[in-house]
């Protein structure tokens, strides 16, 4: 059952089980706010296994991209098309977050984003092909940030 995630008062629910649960609600959260922000877009997650097209067409896009395997396991996701891009999330136990942006006109921006919780460990399937940039957010303390673009068609 899908739930809107609320920006204003933060919660952990469906991220309990995360050892970083409450930096990743507040990540989850900075999301919600950037789409309600940008696209008037209210941004609503659903348990991975209710999710699981989303799960698959994210890992698949990882792994036919860049050969990556997300060890963590996924405990959220949202899949959803504003302002003429398909955009996927997917939240992991460790803290991480995966974001699939697809631009659906040929020759649109289309990326893949990393985003860290604070307080986690960068992956070991992350850690040496990407570098990490940090950004403060209210809501999320601090962030670090990776991404690369996608070639191939999805």
């Amino acid at each position: 059952m899908p739930h809107v995630v609320d920006f204003k008062a933060v919660s952990t629910a469906g991220l309990e089980s995360s050892p970083v649960a409450d930096a990743l609600a507040g990540l989850r959260a900075n999301e919600a706010r950037y789409f309600k922000n940008k696209y008037d877009h209210v941004f609503t997650v659903e348990a991975a296994g209710d999710a699981a097209e989303t799960v698959a067409w994210v890992h698949g896009v990882l792994e036919t991209e860049r050969d990556i395997v997300i060890a963590s396991r996924p405990l959220e996701a949202s899949a959803f098309v504003t302002g003429g891009t398909r955009f996927a999330y997917v939240f992991y136990e460790s803290g991480l977050a995966v974001n699939v942006m697809y631009g659906l006109e040929d020759g649109a921006k289309r990326a893949v984003g990393f985003k860290l919780s604070e307080g986690m460990p960068v992956p070991d399937e992350l850690a040496s092909r990407f570098k990490f940039a940090t950004q403060r957010s209210t809501l999320a303390g601090t962030i670090r940030g990776s991404f690369f673009v996608i070639k191939g068609e999805h």
